[in-house]
């Protein structure tokens, strides 16, 4: 019991962060899946059977705000759900010895990914709220992100997200809320995948409901809290976390081991703790500079904004 409420404030947090980034449910659940000594194949399995879930609660909370454009939802989330379900076929078919410190590597680089892009280059600010993008750029975008995304048991938010961002065309709380809701399609077709693959042999469904239970209390809350909170903080906490988790299972099944693993951990933590304070002295910084324009108006507090909020604003 002890362990299914661990797993559903797993959920919870997870749910938190993808909701108010676009990103993180799947590469932080799964780590600490993981980490709880699950394979990886049946790590994204629960992982994605949840997100089903989640995806549903955290769509319909984006909807109501008013977060979401359906035209790239489809246009992204069909071929999501197609890369999808060919990385869950792949996966199914490793071997544990293979696909775990695979899957940590992936997980490790995502994590480096969200904490370096949060903590050097804050995404550029867009005011559309219907993405100008058209198939050619997000059928490709869909797919590579469906097939990271199941294969490494998390991806959807940074691959999709952070590309869509990039990009400075469509405004980040559209991005988020689209992209959340077309997570439904990518991650059904996964847990198709993993089924055909798998079978239901071996899956803890009580670890799919706790994570589901969490996730689904926290959708609202994280929809609400999109434009609400400093991102930049949030993302460089994440992703160091996802990075010093799956720092600590690649040395775990590899050759390093004894004080260069804890000098391995130790430098990544350091390097962590010090891109944690930097984000935030320059979030002060930011916050000031807005204060002493005299208009009012904190831009950077919303969920994405950067630097080029503050120079719109002063």
């Amino acid at each position: 019991m002890q362990r299914l409420l661990l797993l559903g404030l797993v959920g919870l947090a997870a749910q938190i962060v993808d909701g108010a980034l676009g990103m993180g449910y799947g590469v932080t659940s799964t780590s600490l899946l993981l980490l709880a000594g699950l394979s990886p194949a049946l790590a994204s399995a629960s992982v994605h059977l949840a997100e089903m879930g989640t995806n549903i609660a955290s769509g319909v909370s984006h909807w109501r705000l008013g977060n979401v454009d359906w035209s790239l939802v489809w246009k992204l989330g069909v071929p999501g759900a197609v890369g999808a379900f060919a990385g869950a076929t792949f996966l199914s078919q490793l071997s544990t010895d293979w696909a775990k410190p695979g899957m940590a590597i992936i997980l490790a680089l995502l994590g480096l990914y969200i904490l370096l892009r949060f903590a050097f280059r804050a995404p550029r600010v867009a005011h559309a709220r219907k993405s100008p993008h058209r198939a050619r750029f997000l059928v490709p975008l869909g797919l590579a992100g469906g097939f990271v995304d199941a294969t490494g048991g998390g991806g959807w938010g940074p691959v999709s997200t952070t590309s869509l961002l990039s990009a400075g065309k469509t405004a980040p709380r559209t991005v988020i809320g689209s992209v959340d809701t077309s997570e439904f399609m990518v991650s059904t077709a996964a847990s198709i995948g993993f089924l055909v693959g798998l079978g239901t042999a071996g899956i803890d469904f009580g670890i799919v409901a706790a994570l589901l239970i969490g996730g689904v209390i926290a959708a609202p809350i994280a929809a609400w809290l999109v434009s609400r909170i400093p991102a930049q903080i949030m993302g460089v906490a994440v992703g160091g976390l996802i990075v010093l988790t799956n720092t600590n299972t690649i040395f775990s099944v590899s050759s390093i081991s004894g004080p260069a693993a804890v000098a391995g951990l130790l430098a990544v933590l350091a390097l962590w703790i010090t891109l944690v304070v930097r984000t935030i002295l320059r979030h002060r910084a930011r916050r000031a500079v807005v204060s002493a324009s005299g208009d009012g108006e904190d831009v950077t507090l919303s969920a994405v904004d950067g630097p080029d909020a503050v120079k719109e604003a002063v």
